[in-house]
């Protein structure tokens, strides 16, 4: 970033940060009200704009809640057409749900997937829908206060400490960064595999966590790659560092074409897609991608040359204490 940029941004995120602190103390004051619901509410999000590996962990806490409980996701569903309250179903699409709700409803068909962007309302319509719920997901709830959390989980990416950001448009924080105190577990994200015990200490030195909160480290694992072939990488994610860094450690010829995060394919995408696809074997995606790749034709017109690279969350260590935190609270509420 050069000094100009700086000088520029810095006004605006001072402005930014100026705004969330008068928010969050009115609703610290009451005077904006947060509403409960009689359910217990994991909230999995993030203070960055995106890029922590969000969607995968809240896949993770469904594959081990669910084994257990009776599980839904609640989630706004960003960038969709639609108003209200939604419950996927196997019809739905991007435009009735958003990428990431869509992904999760497809990889979960029993599970309820709702989106909604009142949540307390969202919450109270699920359990009138599925009165033997337990526990609902909120996806990516942190910064929607209106609602009070039960439990919060706050994801930060390794690369990308919290601590070490700044607010929009200097960084990529969209919250405050003392908001990180308020939640209950804080999970570092896309860990390397080599992280070594002394790697994990200097991170928890960093982030000066509150005496009750639990701090846990998780690494990504990416489905297999075809053994030959040359791939073109397409994606709309936050951050394809990490999957581009997978691709290439067995390919690396593999070449990125990046569009921004939950974007909305145009023809134009389409032709470039096309374009460059013809130089290459294969192209890979992400599930995120898929529906969006769909709904403009392009994974039909690509056929078995579009390959999704299905990815899943592994923490580190002390898996069963967090499972164990889950369940208490869990076990506390209903």
């Amino acid at each position: 970033m050069n000094i100009f940029h700086s000088i520029v941004c810095s006004p605006i995120s001072a402005i930014i940060g100026l705004v969330l602190h008068i928010r969050h103390q009115l609703y610290d004051a009451h005077i904006l009200r947060s509403f409960s619901v009689n359910i217990p509410t994991i909230c999995v999000g993030n203070l960055a704009l995106g890029g922590t590996g969000k969607t995968p962990h809240v896949e993770y806490l469904i594959r081990q809640l669910s084994k257990h409980y009776r599980v839904a996701v609640l989630s706004r569903g960003y960038g969709r057409k639609s108003r209200g309250f939604v419950l996927a179903t196997p019809e739905s699409t991007v435009a009735q749900i958003g990428d990431e709700p869509l992904q999760i409803a497809r990889k979960f068909p029993s599970i309820p997937v709702a989106v909604c962007k009142n949540r307390a309302q969202g919450v109270h319509k699920l359990q009138q829908l599925f009165p033997d719920l337990q526990v609902v997901i909120l996806d990516d709830a942190i910064q929607h206060r209106s609602i009070r959390c039960g439990l919060t989980i706050l994801l930060s990416a390794y690369d990308n400490l919290y601590v070490n950001d700044s607010l929009w448009p200097l960084g990529t924080l969209r919250d405050l960064r003392y908001r990180a105190h308020k939640t209950n577990i804080i999970i570092i994200t896309k860990c390397p595999d080599t992280m070594l015990p002394i790697d994990r200490r200097v991170v928890e030195t960093r982030l000066h966590k509150a005496a009750f909160q639990q701090l846990y480290f998780s690494s990504l694992k990416y489905a297999p790659l075809p053994e030959e072939g040359t791939p073109l990488i397409v994606t709309g994610i936050a951050n394809p560092k990490p999957l581009v860094d997978y691709v290439q450690l067995s390919k690396p010829k593999a070449e990125l074409l990046a569009f921004p995060d939950h974007h909305i394919f145009t023809q134009r995408d389409v032709n470039r897609i096309f374009a460059a696809a013809e130089h290459y074997d294969y192209v890979l995606t992400t599930e995120k991608d898929l529906p969006r790749l769909e709904q403009v034709g392009v994974a039909e017109a690509l056929g078995d040359k579009l390959q999704v690279v299905p990815i899943e969350v592994q923490l580190i260590q002390d898996e069963d204490q967090l499972i164990k935190k889950l369940s208490e609270y869990i076990s506390k509420i209903c």
